[in-house]
């Protein structure tokens, strides 16, 4: 699988890769410590550097085997992604620069052998990007990880006597709490220590139950766990010149190594994903907010200065040892410690709107061979347009479609793709009802700092991003890296494509004609000036029983009225309830009557002009 082609592109190549950079000359010869490599943002970590400091000496990737891949052949399915193509034609056998240690960070001491804890040593510089990013992960799940497995890292780092800096990558909404999040430390909701002791001494039922009231306003327990880290990274880093750097919602690459590569449907894109392949029709959000989106090349230079400028201003100060680990003077002051929020706010932002328009520009242009319905989005902060759209385009035809494979012997699975499709959209609501104000003078700093190599070398410029062309590359990665349409499948899919255009417009002509005729005879009156729609109401009114009407019958000595007086008062009693039933109808109808231009409207307008 190749790249997207620069004349595809249309990226303007950079032409100081030859000359010397103070970025790449600082990590001349250095040994690196990269946890998470197999992740997104590790990955390209690690790429970026071995192709724009050649010089570097080694790269300790830490990595997890699993229960039938060693470490070994996993790292080789790994370093065949097209990420790497770039790399390994510009530099031969660079796979030789890195040494891989098997490790998990769930276990003490993260699972690395004593013969690996001692070659490993050496580091100078530590990247720690392994993290559980799964919202929905159990609290003792993502604390074991994300926490434990910090702690346990920087305790490692204490034993390397060389290290320069250790550079923690955290995420922007880590302090989403607040509605100004500046770059520094925040208290966080539990220390460490605390809520690992807690989890040792409840079990898995216990940590559930409290787990809502753990969280208080953190959405979720990644951000949770964030938090938690980001203090103990602080009160842990022991002399050791140290950073924290906070991306925000992270995509595909804009230029470098080349545009739209991904690897993961977090976010955005798991909402580009879902729409793509037909599944996902309905978003509840606010689209006025700004989605702080930003590509993962830009982050990736910026994670990299960032770790240049921390290392080159900070001076190591002297490790705690047993004898006076408790002396909290010796514990490094946040004030050393710089925090960056990698961030779009305030410079070349873009809206949720903007975002969904320039998706659905380029819908007709992207075909997917997965699809299974032409690809229609509605997107409301209504949250009862948002439960009518998604009964009427979400579930209604996944238990019908799902009904059908179940009697002609298929699985059914759209009934739980919509399932997970509704926990993924509760677990966004937070972030598309929020507005959150940034602070980035640390960046924009940092960014005034590089000399005009280095500029070109590991951009991060947020005001250079032109975001039409950048979501025809996003676009197109998840059509190439996600999907993985290429050659045949490409073609397929755009037949596919057309197919399904046609039956989506037939559809909607069917639909906007049955609309209009239903508009147009809720106008017209019979002769009683009763609408067809009062009328039809009137013929289902159920009538009264048998047993009603002999309940209504009264009684006089003990012995039935004469046949008079009975039907006299059952004829009363059925005035008085058709009055009833009457008022109610009217209410009804009158209630459906003014909603249903509103809805027929709606629909109209979301269906058929944002689809041209």
């Amino acid at each position: 699988m190749t790249s997207l082609s620069d004349q595809e592109c249309e990226v303007e190549k950079p032409n100081y890769f030859n000359q010397r950079s103070e970025v790449s000359d600082f990590f001349s010869g250095r040994k690196i410590l990269i946890t998470g490599g197999s992740g997104f943002l590790g990955a390209l970590i690690m790429e970026k550097l071995l192709r724009s400091c050649p010089e570097i000496k080694t790269i300790y990737l830490l990595m997890r085997g699993k229960k039938q891949k060693d470490v070994q052949t996993r790292f080789n399915e790994y370093f065949n992604d097209p990420l790497f193509e770039k790399l390994k034609e510009e530099q031969k056998h660079v796979e030789k620069k890195i040494v891989l240690i098997e490790s998990n960070m769930t276990e003490l001491k993260l699972g690395i052998s004593e013969e690996n804890r001692e070659r490993i040593k050496d580091t100078e510089v530590i990247f720690h990007s392994a993290a559980s990013v799964r919202f929905k992960d159990p609290l003792r799940s993502i604390i074991n990880i994300n926490v434990k497995g910090t702690m346990e890292l920087l305790s490692l780092a204490q034993e390397m006597p060389n290290l320069k800096v250790f550079t923690y990558l955290s995420t922007a909404f880590s302090h989403c709490i607040y509605g100004k999040i500046e770059e520094k430390f925040y208290e966080p909701p539990l220390k460490a220590e605390n809520i690992i002791e807690l989890m040792e001494i409840l079990n898995d039922d216990q940590l559930n139950f409290i787990t809502p009231k753990l969280l208080g306003k953190y959405p979720n327990t990644y951000i949770y766990s964030k938090a938690i880290c980001e203090d103990l990274v602080r009160r842990y880093s022991n002399g050791i010149p140290t950073c924290v750097v906070r991306p925000s919602s992270v995509l595909a690459t804009y230029k470098d190594p080349f545009p739209g590569w991904i690897n993961n449907i977090y976010g955005l894109t798991g909402i580009v994903f879902g729409v793509g392949i037909g599944v996902l029709h309905v978003l509840h959000c606010n689209i006025k907010l700004i989605a702080d989106i930003i590509p993962a090349d830009y982050v990736i230079n910026n994670i990299i200065v960032a770790t240049w400028d921390t290392a080159k201003k900070r001076s190591v100060l002297p490790s705690i040892t047993d004898s006076n680990k408790d002396n909290e003077s010796l514990l490094v002051n946040e004030e050393n410690i710089p925090v960056y929020n990698i961030v779009t706010f305030g410079q070349n932002s873009v809206t949720w709107e903007d975002c969904f328009r320039q998706l659905n520009k380029l819908k007709s242009k992207v075909s997917c061979s997965l699809a299974i319905w032409y690809p229609f989005f509605l997107y409301s902060k209504n949250k009862y347009f948002i439960l009518l759209f998604s009964i009427l385009f979400h579930w209604i035809p996944a238990y019908i479609i799902d009904s059908i494979a179940y009697l002609i012997g298929k699985k059914p699975m759209l009934i739980n793709i919509y399932k997970k499709i509704r926990e993924f959209n509760n677990a966004l609501n937070f972030f598309a009802f929020k507005q959150w104000e940034f602070d980035t003078d640390n960046v924009l700093t940092l960014w005034n700092k590089l000399s005009v190599v280095d500029k070109h070398k590991f951009f991060f410029n947020n005001a250079d991003i032109n975001w039409d062309n950048y979501f025809h590359f996003y676009v197109k990665g998840i059509q190439k890296y996600i999907i993985k349409d290429t050659g045949e499948k490409l073609k397929k899919g755009k037949i596919l494509q057309k197919r399904l255009k046609i039956a989506h417009y037939t559809f909607i002509i069917v639909l906007s004609g049955l609309l209009l005729w239903g508009l147009y005879i809720g106008e017209t009156e019979d002769a009683a000036g009763r609408s067809p729609w009062h009328v039809m109401s009137a013929a289902l009114a159920p009538r009264r029983s048998a047993y009603v009407e002999r309940a209504s019958t009264p009684a006089v000595g003990g012995d039935r009225c004469s046949k008079s007086v009975v039907a006299g008062a059952v004829r009363a009693a059925r005035k008085e309830r058709e009055k009833i039933r009457g008022r109610a109808l009217t209410r009804t109808v009158s209630f459906l009557d003014g909603y249903r231009g509103l809805i027929c409207g709606y629909l109209l307008l979301n269906l058929v002009l944002p689809n041209e």
